[in-house]
């Protein structure tokens, strides 16, 4: 009988060094190891914001080091001020409002400069975080707020009025003539003496956030265990990147996973500074980059999209060293179109979502990137991964295609409330299935190829939405596409686009199904197509294909 040193031995001889595939386990592996400086903290009462303040800068750097500028009033905070900010703002949460560990937060707002200020505070406390879109109907937030059993909320002045129904106290993040009786998260900082906050601090296991994802009402509960491997990752990261001095634009939203790791926590770990816009505006993204010499962002597919379609010598984008993508698929197409119009920039797409604290696969060096245009890098390290075939549930090797699962310190810990739905997400041995069709070449990189629900089914063939949607996108005249299933008697579903074409621009019905037709095999034809004046996306940039198929039959003008 084998010994376990035997076993191991084994194990270690069946993995393939280029793609981490493990021939016997039917496991990928990440191809990265950590330093001893880099590993995951493991203390058991390490919470999020006590590991965060531990990587600030030390005093005498930290009151001289820049961490945040607001875009539109220009106001910088140092790391000294965040820190001082922090404390105040917890103890004015503990002492003055009585925010108890376990007590959930609500918050409601664009990126104001104290975004990543109340985050840190909620999880000092021990509260638990749960953000929300501003754009959120009342509807919408008063159900996160009984699903999540908020206890405070916090808005901006202009999302006051969705909370009033909701009859939860209520502060919000800048005075308000409308609202000048409530008080105001400066006010209570600036009142409240930092002192001891005499409550155990939460533990690794302990809720830090609730977080609905984009497309589902579920609420994905993330620890900070979870919390505080991610932000490990993202430093490492940042410093195997050699962007530590870069200086930093955050446009995407923080009430969204993606924001919230990079810039409401994460890269204070790493001592960089921060732009921050409050509201996404593709003009004044452009204008902060040029005025305050934007290094690295962090960026989505369709605002990538809009930097190849751009005129170019408007702005001065020269100081770009480094763009990240995330949260949707990034088409060769359009990665190729940036590297060609911005050859000196360095683009790094990856994949990651809510249910894994945002990471999974990344491009280490801008080589590899270039090299692999369609794709979304390797596993970082801590990170496991198996290809399943969706109808065997048996697991696949290099190039065949199937359901993405994955393993890791960030993965959630459950949905909030629904056995069923954890049940079904989780398999029995704790692999997170993604609901991802994708596939990993032989050195290791992951292609995703599509949600397998937004699949649409001819014939019994199986389209991908975003294999026609890169194709559509290559055209001159097409600005933004988006395609989704429509039932079809004949042969069960077929694509249709929807369309915005270039202003001035001709392009008809005819000429986009011929432009595609071109390019795919019969099955993979576009049948309909619809011109329209803007795709609807949420606030990650992800096509809400729900709003498109529910408006198939009714007014397009209307989204």
């Amino acid at each position: 009988m084998a010994t376990n040193e035997e076993e191991s031995v084994s194990l270690v001889q069946a993995l393939d060094k280029k793609s981490g595939f493990n021939l016997e386990t039917g496991i990928y592996h990440s191809l990265v190891h950590l330093s001893e400086d880099d590993m995951i903290p493991t203390q058991p009462n390490l919470d999020t914001a006590t590991y965060v303040l531990s990587q600030f800068p030390p005093l005498d750097q930290a009151e001289s080091r820049v961490a945040l500028i607001d875009s539109t009033t220009h106001e910088r905070l140092t790391y000294a001020q965040l820190d001082w900010s922090t404390r105040a703002l917890a103890a004015g949460f503990y002492h003055g409002l009585g925010v108890r560990k376990g007590d959930v937060v609500f918050v409601s707002s664009p990126n104001p400069l104290l975004y990543p200020i109340i985050c840190l505070a909620v999880l000092s406390v021990g509260a638990v975080l749960t953000t929300a879109n501003p754009l959120n109907t009342a509807a919408e937030i008063a159900k996160q707020v009984q699903d999540s059993g908020t206890k405070l909320a916090i808005a901006a002045p202009e999302e006051m009025h969705k909370l009033v129904p909701t009859k939860v106290p209520t502060l919000v993040t800048s005075y308000s003539k409308e609202y000048d009786n409530a008080l105001t998260i400066p006010e209570l900082a600036e009142n409240s003496e930092q002192l001891e906050i005499p409550e155990a601090k939460p533990v690794q296991s302990d809720k830090a956030a609730i977080l609905y994802s984009s497309g589902t009402s579920k609420g994905v509960v993330l620890t900070h265990s979870n919390f505080t491997s991610i932000m490990k990752l993202l430093k490492w990261s940042v410093n195997v990147s050699k962007s530590q001095n870069d200086i930093f634009l955050c446009f995407v939203p923080m009430f969204h996973i993606y924001g919230l790791v990079f810039f409401g926590l994460g890269m204070f770990c790493s001592g960089t500074t921060t732009v921050i816009m409050q509201r996404f505006d593709f003009q004044n993204m452009l204008k902060a980059i040029q005025n305050y010499k934007i290094n690295n962002f962090p960026a989505v597919p369709s605002v990538i999209l809009r930097l190849v379609k751009y005129p170019r010598g408007a702005y001065d984008l020269s100081s770009l060293r480094r763009v990240g993508s995330g949260a949707a698929p990034l088409s060769k197409e359009v990665a190729d179109g940036f590297r060609e119009k911005f050859p000196w920039v360095e683009l790094r797409p990856g994949y990651g979502l809510t249910e894994s604290s945002g990471g999974a696969t990344f491009f280490v060096s801008n080589n590899q990137a270039m090299a692999r245009s369609a794709l979304s890098g390797r596993l970082i390290p801590c990170f496991s991964a198996k290809v399943v075939d969706v109808e065997t549930g048996m697991t696949l090797p290099p190039y065949k295609q199937g359901e993405l699962w994955l393993k890791s310190p960030t993965i959630m810990k459950e949905y909030l409330g629904n056995d069923e739905a954890t049940a079904a997400t989780f398999a029995s041995d704790g692999w997170l299935k993604t609901g991802d069709l994708c596939y990993i070449d032989r050195d290791g990189y992951l292609y995703i190829v599509d949600r397998i629900k937004e699949l649409i089914k001819h014939n019994g063939y199986q389209v991908a939405p975003a294999e026609l949607e890169a194709i559509l996108l290559s055209h001159p005249h097409i600005l933004d596409a988006a395609v989704i299933p429509v039932e079809d008697e004949e042969s069960g579903q077929i694509p249709m686009a929807y369309v915005v074409k270039a202003s001035g621009s001709d392009l008809n019905e005819d000429q986009v199904i011929q432009f595609v037709a071109e390019q795919v095999a019969p099955y993979k034809k576009i049948r309909r197509v619809s011109f329209i004046s803007a795709i609807p996306r949420s606030a990650a940039g992800k096509i809400l294909r729900r709003q498109l198929s529910q408006s198939n039959q009714g007014d397009l003008s209307k989204l």
